[in-house]
Parts: structure tokens; sequence; C-alpha cells
């Protein structure tokens, strides 16, 4: 319980300082403007990450018992770190002495605009000061390799914070989970160390009741740079010290998957649509979120839970076996890279998407892979059908027996994949059109699937005598395939769904009847933009379906009843559903839209046209 003393002291002190450096911020002018190409409205204070530094700096002085005599001369500082020791002591001093330089570069950027190669330089001098101390992440062998490979990752993880500060709350958050994840894992190697991380989330837990939206101040590059080399150290601190196999490279790269995640997405994207990729914009992960409908607030939670999720995992990998650990990492590997696709689709700037990569002799490989999409679902499904395949073995055999069993899983994996591609390709898996689900595919992906199950037994069978094998793990591996197989595909469907909602424009109607007519209607105004109109829920008579939803869209039992809906949403007019209405209704009608100042349109659709009478 005394060692929990610093991590509070770095919470109080960074949120008695949060209010001092805001202060300041507002004397010297250091305040946040509006512009195009930044998310937030009003001109909010900065310097923030002053008081950050204040909470983290002075526990970890106290922790490590710094002393510059000790650092600098070797007689046993410098010695014991080249042998490969790293004592928590020096390790506190290496961090210190790193994030003091980190804030400074920051501090100087936040007050004169320095150019992006200045700052960029001062990060390689700062990483390479972490080099030259012993501090290496270890994950090819080789100490040269290592030392570039360390220097790419303190910049790039710097970087990467720094570019996640981009809404209220999002990096100090992030940031905060990231160190409470690593200080879990890194508390069973060196309690002190997992203190360190400690200390940082109490600060930038602190930070956050002043950060989170409304934000009242930002932390600035001398509190996003601070943070992005802490937690880059402390993942090479993990990676130093971790033994051989998945946990030494996963775990960090677990932790810090968010922005990780945000900066390859954003630079990618950048790069492949001719934009400069250090070029501040508004087409983050958080800022995608919330094009496809989420809040502010609830985007920057999405991603907290993100960072949580990717952190749990991380403790699971840290601590489960080499056999174990894909059981974890490929599912999140997954998800993370769907919902990058997802994401990537969505249009942030005028000018067309990739356009780096267009109008080239490659163009017709890149419609190929892109729009038809084919390509990438085969090497998608080829991923997923060896990760189900191991899952069936996994799930069948303890740890003892897994090992036994694991040279006949290697052996019979490649017969299995290409049993179950081929059964896909035969009945038809890859001609569907990508975002479109039906209960007609879901009928034909299950043949699909069964067809390669079986087809892997016939072929094992045929090859190896079924010798070895067991029966339940086929059983196991079509329930982990399928479940895949229409998993992905419902995915699909759902974002394309919804991102076809979030970017309708046009003046908002009501739909009047919510049968079938009123679904046909729902769809063709949301995959037809061009007739200017954005559904927002519907209205029925039939008392039985009020207060239902209509794929996803409310349906209100009268028109009275959604009159408070219409002043709130500003619904300019009401958009009929079927033919032959009542006279009387009709009458209804029509007073209800001059009264509130309404259009009403009958739309008939039929097998080949929509039309529209007034």
């Amino acid at each position: 319980m005394q060692s929990l003393f610093y991590p509070v002291l770095a919470f109080v002190i960074c949120l008695a300082a949060t209010p001092a450096a805001r202060l300041l911020a507002a004397k010297t002018g250091r305040v946040a403007k509006p512009r195009a190409d930044r998310w937030h409205a009003k001109p909010t204070a900065m310097l923030g990450g002053i008081a950050i530094f204040a909470g983290f700096l002075i526990p970890v002085l106290l922790l490590s018992g710094f002393s510059f005599s000790r650092l600098f001369f070797p007689a046993e500082s410098v010695f014991v770190l080249r042998q490969g020791g790293q004592p928590a002591q020096y390790a506190g001093m290496v961090l210190m002495l790193g994030a003091c330089c980190m804030f400074i570069v920051g501090l100087v950027d936040d007050f004169l605009r320095i150019k992006p190669q200045t700052k960029l330089l001062g990060q390689i001098m700062t990483a390479s000061l972490v080099t030259y101390f012993g501090f290496r992440l270890n994950w090819s062998g080789s100490l040269t390799l290592d030392t570039i490979l360390t220097i790419f990752w303190v910049v790039g993880i710097t970087n990467a914070l720094n570019l996640l500060d981009n809404m209220d709350g999002l990096c100090a958050g992030v940031g905060c989970v990231a160190a409470l994840s690593l200080a879990v894992v890194l508390a069973g190697k060196n309690l002190d160390v997992a203190l360190f991380a400690l200390c940082l989330a109490g600060s930038l837990g602190a930070f956050l009741a002043y950060n989170f939206n409304p934000a009242s101040i930002f932390m600035g590059d001398c509190g996003s740079l601070v943070i992005g080399f802490t937690l880059s150290f402390l993942g090479l601190s993990y990676s130093g010290s971790a033994g051989p196999g998945m946990p030494r490279l996963a775990v960090p790269l677990l932790i810090l998957m968010v922005p990780i995640f945000d900066t390859t997405l954003v630079t990618v994207i950048r790069l492949l649509s001719g934009r400069k990729a250090s070029t501040g914009g508004r087409d983050h992960t958080s800022h995608r979120l919330v094009l496809i409908g989420m809040s502010e607030r609830k985007a920057v939670l999405f991603l907290y839970g993100t960072a949580a999720v990717s952190g749990l995992a991380a403790v699971f990998v840290h601590r489960a076996d080499t056999l174990t650990g894909p059981a974890v990492v490929v599912p999140v590997a997954v998800s993370v890279i769907l919902m990058g696709f997802y994401l990537a689709q969505l249009r942030i700037y005028p000018e067309k998407e990739f356009s780096v990569l267009r109008d080239r002799n490659f163009t017709p490989v890149l419609l190929e892979l892109t729009y038809k999409r084919q390509i990438g679902l085969v090497l998608l499904d080829f991923a997923l059908i060896a990760f189900s395949y191991y899952m069936a073995y996994r799930l069948r055999f303890s740890r003892p027996e897994l090992s036994v069993y694991f040279d006949v899983f290697l052996r019979s994996l490649p017969a299995v994949i290409a049993c179950k591609l081929f059964s896909y390709f035969l009945l038809g898996v890859y001609r569907g059109v990508w975002g479109f689900f039906s209960f007609n595919d879901i009928y034909g992906y299950l043949k699909a699937s069964a067809l390669g199950s079986l087809l892997s037994v016939a072929v094992v069978t045929f090859v190896y005598r079924f010798q070895d094998f067991s029966k339940g793990i086929f059983v196991i591996d079509w329930f982990i395939a399928t479940g895949f197989l229409l998993g992905t595909r419902g995915s699909f469907r759902l974002f394309s769904d919804a991102l076809k909602k979030s970017t309708l424009s046009g003046e908002r109607v009501l739909i009047y009847g919510a049968g079938r007519g009123g679904e046909i209607l729902l769809r063709e105004l949301v995959n037809n933009n061009r007739l200017g109109l954005r559904p927002e829920a519907f209205v029925d008579d039939d008392p039985l379906k009020a207060g239902k939803r209509l794929t996803g869209y409310t349906i209100f039992g009268s028109l009275k009843k959604a009159e408070g809906f219409i002043a709130e949403k500003k619904i300019t007019g009401i958009l009929i559903s079927f033919r032959n209405a009542n006279p009387e209704k009709m009458k209804e009608l029509n007073e209800f839209c001059r009264s509130h100042s309404l259009f009403i349109k009958q739309f008939t659709i039929g097998l080949s046209d929509v039309g529209v009478i007034d």
C-alpha cells in the first residue's frame, strides 16, 4: 500500500497544477483557436502538458533516487546497463532524462512552432540516447537491428500519441488506459518500473478532469510527446525483460494498439490520397466515428473501450503460454483490420481517395482489390480458416496433449485450407456483392462451410488414413469457421447500412406506413442519395407497431404522438408509402401538414422506377 503513495501523489500534483497551467496559457497567449483542419469549436488554453509532466516527474524522481552523477559516470550505472541489466533506479533516470528532452522539444514547438523536421530530429536524438544506455526492444536477436527498431519504436509511438491528441480527452484517456495495462504486465517483472506506469496513469487521470469533453485546456505537444515517449519506453522495458516467444512482440503492440492503428490509418490514406502525412486534418479514427453517427463523447469512449480490450488481451498473452497466445492475438488483429477497412471507406475530403494510385497501369488491379474486394475476402478467409482449425485443436486438447498433437495440426493445415477455400469458391461465396447479405446467402454459406469440412475429412482420411486425428476437431472447426464466415459477411452488411444512413443528406422526412411498402421506400431513400430526402422515422396507425422499430427507425403510432419529434428533428415533409389511401385519412394528413408547414408526397415504387406524386 505504501507504493501507491507515488501514483496518488502524481494525481494530486497534476490536479493542482492544471489550473495554474491554464492561467499561464491565457497570460502568454498560448490558446488554440478554431481552424478548418482542427476539431475544437472554441478557443481553448494549451500548455496542459506542463501539469502532466510535473505530476509525473516528481514521483518518478523520488522513486528512482535520481542522480546525474550516477547516470553519467560509468563506474556503476552505464557499465551495468550495457551488460544487459536494467535496475529500476537507472530505468527511472533514463526515463526522466528522455522525458525531459521530449518535454523541451514539445514546449518549444508549442511556443515557437518549429518545423516538423526539427522536431523529428529532437525525437531521434532522444531515442538514440535511450539505446545508448542499453534499453532495446530485443525483438530480433541482432544488437544492430534491435537498436534501429528501438529508435523507430520510440519515435513512432511518440508521434502516434501526438497525432492521437485530436479530440477532447482522447490522448489522455487512451494513454491512461495503456499505462494501467503496462503497469499490470510489468508488475511481475519489476514493481518499481510498474510504479512509473502508475504514476503516468495518475497524472493523466487528474488531467482528464479538465480535458474531457468539453475540455477547458489542451495538453499541447509538451504533453503528448511526453506521454508517447513514456509509453514507448515502458513498452520496450517490458520487451527487453521478457523471455523469448510471442509476448515480447505482441504485448507492447496490443497495449498501444489504438495509437498505432490511428497513425497507420491516417498516414496510409493521406499518402495514397496525395496529401502530406504531417499536415493536420479531421480524418482521424475519432473523426470518422463521429461521421458515422457517434457523438464526440461516444467516439472517445469507444476508443477508450478499444484500448481497454486490447490491453486485457495483452495481459492475457503475457500470462498465457505460446500455444494459447494466438487465440487472442488473431481475433484482435482481424477485428482491427476490419475496422480499418470499414473506416477507410468514409470520404472525408473532396478529392478522390487513393488518387495517387489512380490512372496508372495497375489501376485495373487496384479496382479488383478495392471495388470488388474479392481478393481481400479470399485472404481474410485464408487467415480465418487457419485460425479456426488451430482453435479447434486448442479447445479439443489440454496443454500437454496439444504439444503432442501440434505436429498433426501443422501437417494437415495446408490440406484443410485448400479444401475449404475450394468449397467456398465452388459454392459461390466469392460471387456475392460486398455489403449485401440475405437469408439465401446464409444458406449458401452454411452449405459451403459444411462441404469444406466434409472435403477436409475425406482428404485427411485418404492421405493420413485419419491416424492420430480426432472427429471432434472437425466438428468444432466447422462451428468456428461457419461463425467467422457468417460474422464477417454480416458485419460488412451492418457497416454498409450504417455508413449509408450516417452519410445521408437532404430534407428530413417521416415515412407514413411501416409495412412492406414502407420498408421498400426506406431502402430506396437510403440507397439513393440523389433523391435529397433523409428518413428519420415511421408513422403507422396500427397500434401493435407503435413504439417498435423497423430496421433501426422508430415507429410512431400517430402523427400527433410524433409532433415533438417533428419539432426536434426539424422534419420538413411526410412520404406516403402505400397506394389507395383512405380519403378521410388523406384529408387528415393534409390538414396536419398544412398546420405544421410540412410537404406531403406519395412515392410509388414499381419494378424499374421510383416516381413522386404530389
